[in-house]
């Protein structure tokens, strides 16, 4: 596949999947309310046609099949009224509409992984043909009657114009071949009379007639308009319409003394009928024509640029421009910080580096918000996996939504799905409360309640899946951890909350039974597997009877920080600035021992331990004394601490970059090391990680 291939496939991949999302959204509100409002029917039905014309474009049948004939099925529904379908029949057909949707997302997956799409879609096509037929409810009579009906409108238009008072009429012929020619006529009929209610057309049963199809090829359709000024207004809709091939302006002979008819096309030449009756001139259709007028050329580009606010971008380009701001940002510390200006009074070269640090950040805000986009994609999926597991679990939940307005990295968006999918899962199956009555019998709502929400703190985002069932049950925890021998010490040891954090262990669930959403044990490894690869953190909290909380904190981006340097002996550390509460110098006085010989240090009425970081990292230094130093207090989410380090350096904007894979062997991730930057003079730094080296400590010898 060429450039020009891959990107028209690009393009197609991410219209039809936010054309899935929003389809989605329309369905699961259509379903809460118990209806279609006519805003929502015609919503599926521009969904519907647009995915079945991009399709047909990239010759995806399947795809354009399944679109068509849903397409089809709203067609009906929009001519005919919502209110005419019983209620029996809506809820088959909103099982209906999420059976389409699955396919077509299936369809999907298999063109984003390069697998054959489905070669046949006939059984797709009579489940909607069959609830068409259900629906209609039409007899042989009345079609037999509409058959006669449309022959002798069919033989009148053949021989003559209609004497119906029209003053202009256009005959329309639609591409050889391209099949159900009377459904595209009625729908060319249902986008004119948004503009013109009095049109008149033959044949006139186009809508529940099928055989009006064959007329159609052999004769054309027949719009009838009141004046010249009314067709030439309605001659832009067909010329955007599909699979028109050509039309004919008719003039009757009685309006024909009134004026000539003149109508001007935008992409070809000025088209006038001449004065004697017929025959009347024959015009392409301006899809074939590829000639344009100065003037219209201008007009369009106009207009265009009035509508064009938002362009779509690769990922990769983003990715790519990331990387090159990091590198722009090392760049301009390593000349601001270079060796050889240290000691030098160089006030215009000073001047000049305030103002290129000024740019960068700019620049950096600009591309850091280019990537970020709100969390409500990720969030929004969730109401369909709600719906679904509802009905197959035969539980009646909601899911509340919260914050899904807040925004963070692209990259970490992507990789929050599956954790939140997980997680959600895990709160409708083990979560809440299997019968109604066991939930009155405890005192709450018939109706269980998922609560998603989202908000920022600082430099992360925090994002929580919260139920009201029946909470985890800490003993039956344990015994099935004691089983799968997945604990470590002895159980009366175990902390509540480090036996929930038992339930991230890898195989294990506390289901009893395989079923269709748990009891494999791999939900909760594959949250906080996917997490800590984004840097971020999972806790688990629950009270037995209450319900369940789920609490990840995520960074905003994993890209570029703002960090302290810090040193100890000749190493330099990099401590985030958005982990750190204060920094100060004690006195021996200030120093607390606690039972084990800890020391502890009081800060705002509170104690916290001292860590001496050339301790932990066996780093040599000749600072060792507690008030020769400074201690850096530090603290993020429920952990907080002291840093005991030889001098603080300065603030600095570092690029964090990854460690390599290969020390993943060592875990080195839990020895309180997020990743390196490179500094101004070539040397790398160690980036802290606050939360995994407070766990480190309890090895540490003091």
């Amino acid at each position: 596949m060429d450039n020009g291939m891959e990107n028209m496939l690009d393009m197609y991949l991410f219209e039809t999947n936010s054309l899935l999302e929003q389809l989605d959204e329309v369905l699961l509100d259509a379903e809460s309310a118990n209806t279609f409002t006519d805003d929502s029917v015609n919503e599926i039905f521009r969904i519907m046609h647009t995915i079945k014309g991009s399709s047909a474009m990239m010759e995806f049948s399947s795809l354009m099949t399944i679109a068509h004939r849903i397409e089809d099925l709203f067609f009906f529904i929009r001519e005919n009224t919502i209110d005419s379908i019983d209620e029996e029949h809506k809820k088959e057909l909103f099982n209906l509409m999420f059976f389409s949707t699955d396919m077509l997302r299936a369809e999907v997956e298999k063109l984003e992984n390069n697998e054959p799409l489905t070669s046949n879609v006939d059984s797709f096509v009579e489940k909607v043909n069959s609830f068409l037929n259900k629906i209609s409810n039409k007899t042989d009579e009345n079609t037999a009657s509409k058959e006669e009906e449309n022959n002798n409108k069919s033989q009148s238009s053949s021989t003559e114009l209609p004497q119906d008072g029209s003053g202009a009429f256009l005959k329309v012929t639609f591409d050889e071949g391209c099949g159900m020619e009377n459904l595209r006529a009625f729908m060319l009929v249902t986008s004119i009379k948004d503009i013109y209610e009095n049109l008149t057309f033959y044949p006139s049963d186009v809508e529940t007639n099928p055989d009006t199809a064959a007329t159609i090829v052999e004769k054309g359709f027949l719009l009838g308009f009141d004046t010249k000024q009314t067709l030439e207004t309605a001659l832009n809709l067909v010329q955007s319409s599909g699979n028109v091939q050509s039309y004919e302006i008719l003039i009757p002979p009685q309006a024909e003394k009134e004026e000539d008819v003149s109508v001007s096309k935008e992409n070809e030449p000025v088209v006038q009928n001449q004065v004697e009756a017929a025959p009347a001139q024959k015009v392409q259709a301006p899809a074939q024509n590829a000639q344009s007028s100065t003037q219209n050329t201008t007009n369009v580009t106009h207009i265009g640029a009035n509508k064009q606010s938002l362009i779509s971008v690769n990922l990769s380009k983003l990715d790519k421009l990331m990387m090159l701001m990091g590198e722009l940002v090392i760049t301009e510390s390593m000349v601001t910080s270079s060796p050889e200006l240290q000691g030098l009074k160089l006030d215009n070269f000073t001047k000049s580096a305030r103002q290129l640090r000024k740019l960068t950040d700019d620049l950096q805000d600009t591309v850091m918000s280019i990537r970020m986009i709100p969390v409500a994609g990720a969030f929004q999926k969730m109401n369909r996996i709600v719906r679904d597991m509802s009905k197959s679990l035969n539980k009646n939940v909601r899911l509340t939504i919260i914050g899904e307005d807040t925004e963070v990295d692209k990259t970490i968006v992507d990789s929050i799905g599956d954790p939140i999918m997980h997680m959600v899962r895990n709160s409708m199956d083990h979560g809440i409360e299997e019968t109604v009555e066991e939930r009155i019998k405890a005192g709450k709502s018939p109706q269980g309640e998922i609560i998603l929400s989202a908000e920022h703190t600082g430099s992360e985002v925090i994002i929580t899946i919260q139920d009201d069932g029946k909470g985890a049950d800490p003993v039956k925890i344990l015994e099935k951890a004691r089983r799968n021998g997945i604990l470590t010490k002895p159980e009366s040891e175990y902390s509540q909350k480090e036996i929930l954090a038992l339930l991230m262990a890898p195989g294990f669930s506390t289901n009893e039974q395989v079923t269709e959403y748990s009891g494999r044990g791999v939900g909760m490894d594959v949250v906080k597997k996917n997490i800590e690869k984004i840097a971020g953190t999972v806790t688990i909290t629950s009270e037995l009877g209450k319900g369940m909380c789920t609490t990840m904190k995520i960074p905003l981006t994993m890209a570029i920080v703002d960090g302290m340097e810090v040193s100890v002996g000749k190493s330099i550390f990099t401590i985030p600035i958005s982990d750190i509460k204060q920094s100060f110098k004690i006195t021996p006085e200030e120093i607390i021992y606690d039972a084990q010989g800890q020391e502890i240090v009081k800060r705002m009425d509170n104690f916290y331990p001292i860590i001496r970081v050339h301790r932990l990292y066996n780093i040599d230094t000749e600072i060792t004394n507690l008030e020769d130093g400074i201690l850096v207090w530090v603290g993020e989410g429920d952990k907080s601490y002291c840093l005991f380090v030889d001098e603080l350096m300065g603030e600095q904007q570092v690029v964090v970059k990854p460690l390599p894979s290969y020390l993943s062997t060592y875990n080195i991730k839990k020895s309180g090391i997020a990743g390196c930057t490179i500094l101004g003079d070539g040397n790398i730094s160690i980036i802290l990680d606050i939360a995994t080296l407070h766990h480190n400590t309890t090895d540490y010898a003091y």
